[in-house]
């Protein structure tokens, strides 16, 4: 995990990193889940079904194609049309350069290569050599960071490192032809790149063979990301150093990504698509203090994370792009003073399925549990706290989902108030109050479906397809009534 520094900002950040798409409903009960083991299994194969049976596609052989994180020696694979079944074999060359703005590439022969990928009889090029037609997918490469997906429309000539070609963009389905392929792979945490926007922001990680990054004590799963905070926010005019206020606490995900491919459909492009994020989440994360007063809600990034997952779906290395920032946004009326703190755990689904009859629909899912660790609110007045991720999920550098996830903490009183919850420690319910007063938790989402989706073979959507505004807010405590 590489990580970038800025230098500090005034104001403010907090919490939440990687709240990659925690989505719909809260629910006191958090209900099954099937997510597959969390953690960069290099080796992740495909999900299974109920059966025990791989879902992961099928050639015309009748072979399963896997679906798993794809190997760190990934180059490219090329379909050419007219060959055997005119779909994508794993072939000895590689993406040596690309310029986006020409749509210039150099393919070479990898120097990774392994001999035991020959051409096939249907005439898959050999290792250097293209033409005119072949569809090449590849895994990041010099001037395509995230990835290339690509139609050979010219072949220019050769260079002392390959053969220089011109390209043009192309589809999933030139490559996985009428496969099948249905997957479930976890994303190496170590993978994230994260953009410090200000400072204190310490992030965390656990992988395979025993390697942690991060502060010394930071218990994360395996597999896991945690990004923990603790910041000051702007206080009201004329607050008591006592009433200072913050935001602390730490935000972890184990997450995975979705993909599902279902083969040609008679109309053309896949009979079926998927992609999405999904894993487990947890969360304790504080609001303490009187914020200042504020007319519209104050948005602050703090920290930017990206990721480019490589899923090897057959021989096709498919590249996902993750790209998540988080900030916090702060209202209220500069009145009230709170001290409210609260975990909360469970899972989430997020992202889009496609099928010919009822296109691209969205999915979106989540089962949460909260609890409240302490409450207490003094005064009167209100406040409300988000330490939200605005989240992107593409292909190849097409963007495909978006989603803004904002879990929030929010206090509000009316009438002469001091007053608090039992939940910690000695501390006494109800002290003092002559008034009203309550503290909650809740989650508002916003997201879309972007026309980029398309890259599966799928037909242009004519616009964005909105997740569906969500909001859900639970008690965590108050007065009676």
């Amino acid at each position: 995990m590489r990580i970038r520094k800025r230098p500090p900002r005034a104001l403010v950040p907090a919490l939440a990193a990687s709240a990659l798409l925690l989505v719909t409903g809260c629910s006191a009960d958090p209900g099954p889940h099937t997510s597959s083991a969390a953690g960069p299994a290099p080796d992740a194969t495909a999900s299974l079904s109920s059966s025990g049976s791989s879902t992961g596609t099928t050639d015309r052989g009748g072979r399963p194609l896997a679906v798993a994180a794809a190997p760190a020696a990934t180059s490219a694979a090329v379909a050419r049309p007219g060959a055997a079944s005119g779909r994508a074999h794993r072939t000895a060359v590689e993406v040596t350069s690309y310029d986006s703005r020409t749509r210039r590439a150099v393919i070479s022969p990898a120097r990774h290569g392994n001999p035991s990928v020959s051409p096939t009889p249907g005439g898959t090029p050999a290792p250097g050599r293209t033409a005119v037609g072949d569809v090449i997918a590849s895994a990041p490469a010099p001037g395509a960071p995230d990835g290339l997906l690509a139609e050979v429309t010219e072949v220019i000539g050769e260079k002392p490192g390959g053969t220089e070609v011109r390209t043009a963009p192309t589809t999933l389905d030139a490559l996985l032809g009428d496969g099948r392929a249905k997957g479930t792979v976890p994303v190496d945490p170590a993978s994230f790149d994260v953009e410090r926007l200000l400072p204190d922001v310490k992030v965390s990680w656990t992988r395979t063979g025993d390697v942690h990054a991060g502060p010394e004590g930071a218990k994360v799963p395996l597999g896991g990301l945690r990004v923990d905070l603790a910041t000051r926010v702007a206080t009201a005019e004329g607050t008591p150093a006592s009433a200072a206020a913050t935001v602390s606490g730490f935000v972890q995900v184990e997450p995975e990504v979705d993909f599902s491919y279902g083969g040609g459909s008679t109309a053309g492009g896949p009979a079926s698509a998927r992609l999405g994020v999904s894993g487990e989440w947890t969360s304790r994360w504080a609001l303490k203090g009187r914020a200042a007063a504020s007319a519209q809600p104050l948005r602050l990034p703090f920290a930017k994370l990206h990721a480019d997952p490589v899923l090897q779906v057959g021989p096709v290395p498919v590249v996902v792009n993750l790209d998540l920032t988080c900030y916090l946004r702060i209202s209220g009326d500069g009145g009230v003073t709170v001290d409210i703190e609260q975990d909360l755990k469970g899972d989430f689904d997020a992202g889009g399925t496609y099928d010919p009859a009822g296109g691209w629909t969205p999915v979106s899912a989540s089962h949460m549990t909260s609890t409240p660790v302490h409450a207490r609110v003094t005064a009167a007045g209100g406040v409300k706290a988000a330490l939200g991720a605005e989240a992107t999920v593409g292909l190849y550098g097409a963007v495909g989902v978006t989603a803004d996830l904002a879990p929030y903490l929010r206090g509000e009183a009316a009438g002469t108030v001091d007053a608090a919850s039992p939940a910690r420690s000695g501390t006494k319910a109800g002290v003092g109050t002559a008034g009203t007063w309550g503290v909650y938790g809740g989650l508002d989402l916003n997201g879309t479906l972007h026309v980029q989706l398309s890259v599966f073979g799928t037909p242009v959507l004519r616009r964005g397809i909105p997740l569906g505004a969500l909001h859900r807010e639970w008690r965590l405590a108050g007065s009676p009534g």
